[in-house]
């Protein structure tokens, strides 16, 4: 079997997706008030944490180009992997994100990636909304698109996402065009490759990393799987962006 050959690498993706979804999938629902077993959680992710040469594209993550919120120059990169259809990545854009961006993101000190993972086999939907999404994006309104396709999971067929496109107000011709050119296709399924590449055994999957601004060769990344609430995020940030964070690795 070929790894390199990029059918091999969205079906290893799938299979691994399902072999996370099923046993983690009926955890999550079990555990979702736990938040002292989250927090814990947080706290081994960011001992865990290892340095590695470069910055998040060294893991094969092409990020020139990709959705992105907050100030190119923050020191922390969140880059998430998700699926339009995916509940827990819904949950995660709709109770998580907001209060990320609020105090990270439009704070400065984090940069925020999103990474479409489309699983077709279980979400015949997510692949059209991503590419819904990236449209949107070329008349600025990427995020809005985004934050819309996830307030409305259940409604993701090609005349609900046209009919999304009319609510933000879009210039329909332009997006329809574009919507129908399939020019984003391409663009998706590398971001399935890059997903096997970092790692990811599901969605949402995030990578987190840290650039030491001393010494700008050397990353701390970490992974966070599943739906994690907003206080295991606030921990694991806000230990990365403390003097301590950014050292512990380097001890």
């Amino acid at each position: 079997m070929d790894i390199h050959d990029s059918r091999t690498r969205r079906l290893l993706f799938t299979v691994l997706l399902f072999a996370w979804f099923v046993p983690n999938g009926i955890a999550q629902s079990s555990n979702d008030d736990k938040a002292a077993a989250e927090l814990r959680q947080a706290k081994n992710d960011v001992r865990s944490m290892k340095n590695s040469p470069g910055s998040p594209n060294s893991l094969g993550l092409l990020l020139d180009g990709a959705p992105s919120i907050g100030d190119a120059n923050a020191r922390v990169a969140v880059v998430e992997f998700g699926d339009y259809e995916c509940p827990y990545c819904g949950r995660h854009a709709n109770q998580v994100l907001p209060e990320i961006v609020a105090n990270y993101v439009n704070t400065g000190k984090v940069r925020y990636f999103f990474k479409d993972t489309p699983v077709e086999a279980i979400h015949p939907a997510a692949f059209k909304a991503a590419e819904a999404a990236l449209c949107a994006g070329e008349q600025g309104t990427y995020w809005e698109m985004h934050d819309l396709l996830f307030k409305n999971q259940q409604a993701l067929g090609v005349t609900e996402l046209a009919a999304h496109a009319r609510a933000l107000n879009l210039d329909m011709p332009k997006f329809q065009q574009c919507f129908d050119s399939d020019r984003y296709a391409a663009q998706i399924r590398k971001s399935l490759e890059e997903a096997v590449k970092a790692g990811a055994r599901g969605t949402p999957t995030f990578i987190v990393a840290v650039w030491d601004p001393n010494e700008p060769g050397k990353t701390a990344v970490t992974t966070l799987s599943g739906f994690r609430p907003y206080r295991a995020f606030q921990q694991v940030l806000d230990r990365l962006l403390s003097p301590e964070g950014a050292n512990e690795d380097q001890q």
